[in-house]
């Protein structure tokens, strides 16, 4: 088989546009998340403590002082911006908590199908019926 009629055989498959949808809207996703840390659940956890702007919690490398992160990188100080890494621990631990309650309720959805007992079948109704009527005294 040529590598394109395996390349074509490959992307044909369900499989790969299931995935790809997938990722599209895992980054839409992302993107709804990461405003609703930064927009919402950000702000509410800085004024929980005291007023801290998360975004701009950071530790210059140079030795220097800086009056906020914009002075800082204006300068072109290297500084680690630890601030950014807890929103992004936030976002993380969200989006995991989302898809955690996704996929218990997916679950929770298969079991209760599975649960189901199936209808009987045809010929067992059947015999059913024939027991049921060798059983009637007088017939």
């Amino acid at each position: 088989m040529s590598m394109v009629s395996e390349f074509k055989a490959f992307i044909a498959r369900g499989n790969v546009l299931d995935l790809a949808v997938a990722v599209i809207i895992a980054a839409a996703f992302g993107k709804i998340v990461t405003a609703l840390v930064d927009g919402i659940i950000m702000p509410i956890v800085g004024m929980v403590m005291g007023g801290v702007d998360f975004s701009q919690l950071f530790v210059s490398l140079d030795g220097n002082d800086y009056a906020n992160l914009a002075a800082a990188q204006e300068a072109a100080a290297p500084v680690i911006t630890y601030g950014a890494f807890i929103q992004t621990i936030i976002d993380f631990l969200l989006i995991a908590f989302v898809i955690f309650m996704i996929i218990k309720a997916y679950n929770r959805m298969i079991k209760k199908e599975e649960a189901a007992p199936a209808p009987p079948a045809e010929e067992i109704l059947l015999l059913r019926e024939i027991r049921d009527s060798l059983k009637r005294p007088g017939v």
